[in-house]
């Protein structure tokens, strides 16, 4: 979990209400915008053919395979990030976004595929129902309640770096994650919107917007994956 300080402009809890009232707005705007496209960019893929050549590349490479995918997607993942609060230029602040999206739905393509092809298809609609109610409802908490969650940073940190530590593992001597490991993933990303959510107003300024928009949108795309894992398991 980045954590973005104020490097320009006003942090959005010491804004003036109007510049604290315009940044979230776009911010969340901007969330809907990227969640659109990412939608998009994956219909498009499935209706072109594309998303056949990408699972058939990544299942073909077996463990290894996925470790390669997965390092790429970080790789792509830091220099998006980098650009999303760049002072530099607001152009490259949506280019990193824009790339990240791109980033995310080529890493969904396998698990959407074989929860399409080899599960029931309602399983994706299901799971995106699920993940907007569990985002919605994080968000209000957050909001509600004007607490700042910025305590569960290091918490985050230490989470992500033991999760990744188990995908590798897994990946490299065949054992399997299953459903608990999933369930715990759940509640990471959950616990990873209630940061982000409280870092729109406590750590993000009022002009970093897209990298705000880039963080949130982040974690809703883990949650999406690992609820989409749970219903297709079932299956």
């Amino acid at each position: 979990m980045e954590n973005f300080t104020s490097t320009f402009g006003t942090p959005a809890a010491d804004a003036l209400p109007e510049q604290r009232a315009s940044f979230i707005r776009k911010t969340y705007l901007l969330l809907a915008a990227a969640i659109l496209a990412f939608i998009v960019v994956e219909a498009f893929m499935f209706v072109s053919g594309a998303a056949y050549g990408i699972a058939s590349v990544v299942f073909a490479g077996g463990s290894i395979g996925w470790l390669v995918v997965l390092a790429l997607f970080m790789g792509v993942s830091w220099m998006a990030n980098r650009w999303a609060v760049s002072e530099v230029s607001g152009l490259i602040q949506y280019l990193g976004l824009g790339i990240y999206v791109i980033a995310e739905a080529i890493i969904f393509v396998p698990l959407l595929y074989v929860a399409a092809y080899y599960s029931d298809p309602t399983v994706i609609v299901k799971a995106g129902i699920v993940t907007l109610g569990l985002f919605l409802g994080i968000t209000a908490t957050a909001f509600l309640t004007r607490a700042d969650f910025g305590f569960l940073g290091p918490i985050l940190a230490i989470g992500g770096f033991a999760a990744l530590g188990f995908i590798v593992a897994s990946a490299l001597f065949g054992f399997t994650l299953g459903n608990v490991f999933a369930f715990v993933m759940v509640a990471f990303a959950g616990t990873a919107i209630l940061y982000n959510t409280s870092s729109v107003m406590y750590r993000f300024n009022t002009k970093q917007h897209v990298a705000a928009a880039l963080t949130l949108f982040a974690s809703v795309a883990l949650l999406f994956w690992y609820i989409l894992r749970i219903f297709s398991a079932r299956r």
